[in-house]
């Protein structure tokens, strides 16, 4: 028989970790910032980020929320917890939750990839044993402090995805998580507004080894242009560091893919993790995914899961919403569709891997891009230098939303003529204009920065295709 897990929090110790006031005696069993997801026994956290979490208090304990963390008291006679500043305060419970716990902690960066890999080490942690890991995309000032308050004390692994925009945010982060294995995916050029130039990520990016503990294990892109500038800062910021590269070609790397197959729907890897030789399949298509599984392998087993068992847990790994995973949608006129929704995020290197594991599937390929935001001065060429992936991949039509991808559309147009190429304002013209296209059999891409809004388009595709669900079949008969 399994033990109950004990509560996450109790009010003691939530006081004596923030330095805060407990009103009432309580335990909670879980961590929430959001009234619409939290569940009952929970304790709401108000931050204020682009609201007020204190003006949902109310709302949360008719939710159920056990107790509400506040600055001010909105508590209404409920239980709480007052503190003089509520990130702060979330912070220091975080740290305590760290302090708490004997679990090997992984944390991971990078430029692209590092959701996917996140969620490639979760899957294989929770297969391990009490694995516990980042929600969503919660790697900021206050994702990271909020994951390290949800860990449980008996979480035996737990692996932190950590982002940043400007410079000196990772560092700190890092410092939280103590991971005993840091890794970065690889550096591209992504907020180049906020950073200043490509360098500027690399720099940024290396600190995810700044809270590396003593003889910690990093893991390095292999052949990253900027792999010896990471692996100087490693050591630099952890002197004690062993050294681990993923990636590339065969060679003296600790995990390598060796062979990759798709049939346009599914891929199959193997990938040699430390002299051991093993298969994955994955319900994804690109060969970016193999470098991802790769580094997931790695850094399992250097967390003490051995690469078979590790293999055979992420075997089937689809990735989550918006992050390239594949569905089926239905026609009105009948007949189906593939859509690829990669909306959730984009940068130049990613927009490349995404197109190019595109073009590894089958029918005619249409892709509907947005705009990349935050890469500053050198935009324009960036935009336009993604036309070589689009003919590479046999795109046949190509909707390009918003006023940077003016750029490639005027390349395309240039360059591929018979590419179908429509440049439009935002993602309503662009789902109206890839509901235009389409065909029985056809494939569809969208990708862009988050504030680009493509998700939109697979929301109007997605209810194009419920329609056509719920549609009453022609009678047969006389």
């Amino acid at each position: 028989m399994v033990d109950a897990p004990s509560p996450l929090w109790t009010s003691n110790e939530a006081a004596a970790a923030t330095g805060g006031k407990a009103f009432g005696t309580w335990a909670v069993n879980g961590v929430s910032i959001d009234t619409r997801s939290l569940q009952p026994g929970n304790l709401f956290v108000a931050l204020t980020d682009v609201r007020d979490g204190h003006d949902f208090v109310a709302n949360a304990f008719a939710a159920g929320a056990e107790a509400a963390f506040v600055s001010r008291d909105v508590l209404g006679g409920h239980p709480g917890l007052l503190v003089d500043d509520v990130l702060p305060a979330l912070e220091r419970m975080g740290l305590a939750a760290r302090a708490r716990t004997d679990a090997v902690c992984a944390a991971v960066t990078g430029s692209v990839g590092k959701t996917s890999v996140k969620e490639m080490l979760a899957r294989i942690y929770r297969a391990a044993g009490r694995a516990h890991w980042s929600d969503k995309s919660f790697n900021n000032h206050w994702g990271v402090p909020l994951t390290l308050a949800r860990m449980p004390r008996e979480t035996e692994r737990a692996i932190f995805e950590i982002g940043m925009n400007t410079p000196g945010e990772i560092a700190p982060r890092s410092a939280m998580v103590r991971p005993h294995v840091a890794m970065i995916t690889r550096i591209a050029p992504a907020h180049l507004q906020g950073m200043g130039s490509i360098e500027g990520v690399a720099d940024e990016k290396s600190q995810i080894f700044a809270g590396l503990q003593d003889g910690g294990a990093a893991i390095l892109p292999a052949e990253d242009k900027f792999h010896g500038r990471l692996r100087a800062a490693a050591l630099q910021l952890q002197p004690t560091a062993r050294l681990y590269t993923y990636g590339g070609a065969a060679g003296p790397r600790a995990a390598t893919p060796l062979r990759y197959e798709t049939d346009g729907f599914a891929s199959r890897v193997e990938i040699d993790v430390m002299g051991e030789i093993v298969s994955v399949s994955l319900n994804a298509v690109g060969e970016h995914w193999a470098g991802n599984a790769s580094m997931a392998l790695l850094a399992a087993v250097l967390s003490g899961v051995p690469a078979s068992d590790a293999a055979e847990a992420l075997s089937g790994y689809a990735p989550p919403a918006g992050r390239g995973v594949a569905e089926i949608l239905e026609l009105p006129q009948g007949g189906e569709v593939t859509l690829v929704d990669d909306a959730y995020n984009a940068n130049p290197e990613s927009m490349r891997a995404a197109i190019e594991g595109f073009g590894r599937r089958p029918g005619r390929r249409i892709v509907a891009l947005g705009e990349m935001r935050e890469l500053g001065e050198g935009s324009a060429a960036l935009h336009a230098a993604l036309a070589d992936a689009i003919i590479a991949a046999n795109v046949s039509h190509a909707v390009l939303s918003g006023a940077e991808m003016k750029y490639l559309a005027d390349a395309l147009k240039s360059r591929a003529p018979s590419i179908r190429v429509e440049h439009v304002t935002g993602p309503a013209e662009a789902a109206a204009q890839v509901k235009s296209w389409l065909e029985e059999g056809d494939a569809v891409l969208i990708k862009g920065s988050n504030a680009s809004g493509m998700a939109r388009v697979g929301t109007a595709l997605r209810q194009m295709s419920e329609s056509a669900a719920a549609k009453p079949q022609n009678a047969s008969g006389a």
